[in-house]
């Protein structure tokens, strides 16, 4: 028998309304003093993390209570990813609109896995779907779907082109990405089941892009040695670097060899948005599928990715599915997110992204792609004059690559030097950038992608580089 008196977890209206507002005032007090937190928070936090564990609670807590711990010592605990002056890996800015979608979305609650359970607010992901397919320069046939990130739409498109290309012959298949590939190609491939030993990594130019000769190579060895190659994973900004593929080329390649072409777009496919900026990705609308990260390029909130597949019936074909307790499938007409993703069970991660662009509108949102990478070319420009260091990969996008180079120094001693001047521009707390490691070179790397980034922190970015790099030559 159920008790007396059951429990109730729904809340009284005026409460709900105190709780927002209580939450919405530390969010809105903690983006308000952005600037003013370091870049870096302290991160050596295993003492904390160890205090912090705990059992499950058996009685609630008052909300007022667990905000002061979470704004004022775990939040302050990290990088600081949304402030203006990281320039560290790749920033995810987060605007505020795409935090009230999230609200609405979660407050809500609303069955959006199939077309038929929430139809017109499906329809709004498929229009934002539509948008990306238009401003990519992708043709009416393109379907794609969201997903939580790069790592997710590649696995996708992993699987897209093995189910197309390989059928059965899955064993036999062959993947390749250059040595500058993001590191979930290969962890994708697997999951895909395309072993390690079947994905070839292809070497890179001076300047970190893809070596067609290279690629054409390792296709013919492989076909001579009766492999069956299949698909190839290019970059349209790559991780390290900011290094753009010569994406046409491998287009021609691919569709001579008949192999599925994807572009890895998760970083600068945006940039396409951008008319003036689009011969800097020719040969990104070629592509077979695309991996976008609108938490990257459009600004939102980590946690929002996307794929684009050319012909959207092999989407379909792999995820399409039925089953007794569901309705029926939507009409070929409209877009049905379980008939092309892996999730029945989902969240509504297209509110994000239609509630931003409708509010900002396109040309302000393509106005601030366009400044992120001026602000790039113009640090690039400045450090590039400066003694002592040399830039190794000068952006083709909005970011950059450089080192320490002092006179008749050695490689490693190099590496050293930029080790330190990482350090040492970090410890100021006012930016934060980090390093990476291409081909036997340790480089520091500077990318411009927040929305909250603008002229004067870039400058003073590049100040600290200057002044710290002049005091590590002094030291010898």
């Amino acid at each position: 028998m159920p008790p007396e008196d059951p429990p109730d977890l729904e809340l009284p209206a005026e409460l709900m309304r105190s709780m927002g507002q209580a939450a919405l005032e530390r969010v809105v007090d903690h983006i308000a003093s952005l600037a003013d937190q370091p870049a870096r928070g302290d991160t050596a936090a295993e003492d904390l993390c160890r205090r912090m564990r705990e059992p499950a609670p058996e009685d609630g807590t008052p909300l007022e209570a667990l905000l002061g711990p979470l704004f004022d010592e775990w939040i302050p605990r990290s990088f600081n990813t949304a402030g203006p002056g990281y320039l560290a890996y790749i920033p995810a800015g987060g605007v505020f609109p795409a935090a009230i979608a999230d609200l609405i979305a979660d407050g809500t609650n609303r069955y959006t896995g199939v077309w038929r359970a929430a139809p017109a607010l499906v329809q709004l992901e498929a229009n934002v779907l539509d948008w990306f397919r238009d401003w990519m320069g992708f043709p009416p046939t393109t379907r794609g779907l969201f997903t939580t990130g790069g790592s997710m739409s590649i696995f996708n498109a992993i699987v897209c082109a093995r189910e197309q290309r390989l059928g059965t012959l899955i064993r036999e298949g062959v993947l390749y990405a250059s040595s500058q590939a993001h590191g979930s190609v290969v962890k994708s491939a697997r999951l895909a089941g395309i072993l390690p030993d079947q994905v070839r990594t292809v070497s890179v130019d001076e300047q970190f892009r893809m070596r067609v000769d290279d690629l054409s190579d390792a296709i013919d060895a492989d076909r001579r040695a009766g492999l069956r190659p299949f698909m190839v994973v290019s970059t349209a900004g790559t991780t390290n670097t900011g290094a753009v593929d010569p994406l046409e080329e491998i287009a021609d390649l691919c569709a001579r060899s008949g192999l599925w072409h994807h572009v890895d777009g998760a970083y600068g496919a945006f940039f396409h948005l951008v008319e003036q900026l689009r011969p800097l990705l020719a040969g990104l609308s070629r592509a077979d599928s695309l991996t976008l990260d609108p938490h990257k390029g459009l600004f939102l909130p980590y946690g929002t990715g996307a794929l684009l597949v050319r012909d959207g019936s092999v989407l379909r074909a792999v995820h399409g599915m039925h089953a007794g307790y569901l309705p029926p499938a939507a009409d070929l007409e409209f877009y049905d997110p379980a008939q092309h993703g892996p999730e029945l069970s989902r969240g509504f991660p297209g509110l994000r992204v239609w509630l931003t662009v409708k509010i900002f509108g396109t040309a302000k949102i393509r106005a601030a792609i366009a400044e992120k990478r001026s602000l790039a070319v113009a640090a690039a420009e400045r450090l590039a004059r400066t003694p002592g260091l040399e830039m190794v990969a000068p952006p083709q996008l909005s970011l950059f690559a450089f080192r320490v180079a002092p006179p008749g120094a050695s490689p490693a001693a190099g590496d050293e030097a930029t080790h330190r001047l990482l350090e040492r521009v970090n410890s100021r707390g006012q930016v934060m950038l980090t390093g990476c490691t291409a081909g036997d070179r340790f480089l520091a790397r500077l990318c411009v992608l927040s929305f909250r980034t603008r002229k004067q922190h870039v400058e003073t970015a590049v100040n600290q580089i200057i002044e710290e790099t002049a005091s590590i030559l002094a030291e010898g």
